[in-house]
């Protein structure tokens, strides 16, 4: 008797393993290659969450894939999508926590996992002009005689 029970509270324990180990959320890098300073927005299902490149956030995991849109002046809106997938650790989850692990884990998302480091292309918007440098302007000239 006391050996099942110890085996049933070990397997209670193991039940959401991703979930103790990994977490429900997760820092996630965003960069625009060679456009420092991009606003971009991501639609998560808790609301848009924003960041400035090169910049990283916090989203709570989900087996949604999320949309992400970079704004900055003078370039093209850059789009992509941040795809989800799945944890290395569900198959052991499987394995020792059973299907109610699986559960748990699934429903608090903590089996899905975000790329560490998204990247969103944005190219410079030909018809857009860029504000001109101020003139150089060269300093008085001063003769040997004024001194």
């Amino acid at each position: 008797m006391l050996r099942t029970f110890a085996f049933l509270a070990g397997a209670v324990l193991l039940a959401a393993c991703a979930t103790i180990t990994k977490g429900t959320t997760q820092i996630v890098a965003v960069d625009t290659p060679g456009v420092p300073g991009a606003t971009c927005t991501i639609q998560t299902q808790s609301g848009p969450q924003t960041v400035v490149t090169p910049g990283s956030l916090t989203l709570s995991k989900s087996a949604s894939a999320l949309p992400i849109q970079c704004t900055k002046e003078c370039y093209v809106n850059g789009a992509s999508i941040i795809p989800s997938g799945t944890e290395a650790m569900t198959a052991g989850n499987v394995i020792f926590g059973g299907v109610v692990g699986l559960g748990v884990d699934a429903a608090s998302g903590a089996m899905n996992k975000y790329p560490d480091i998204v990247t969103v292309a944005m190219t410079p918007d030909p018809a857009c002009r860029q504000p001109a440098p101020p003139p150089h302007r060269r300093p008085p000239h001063v003769s040997s005689a004024q001194h």
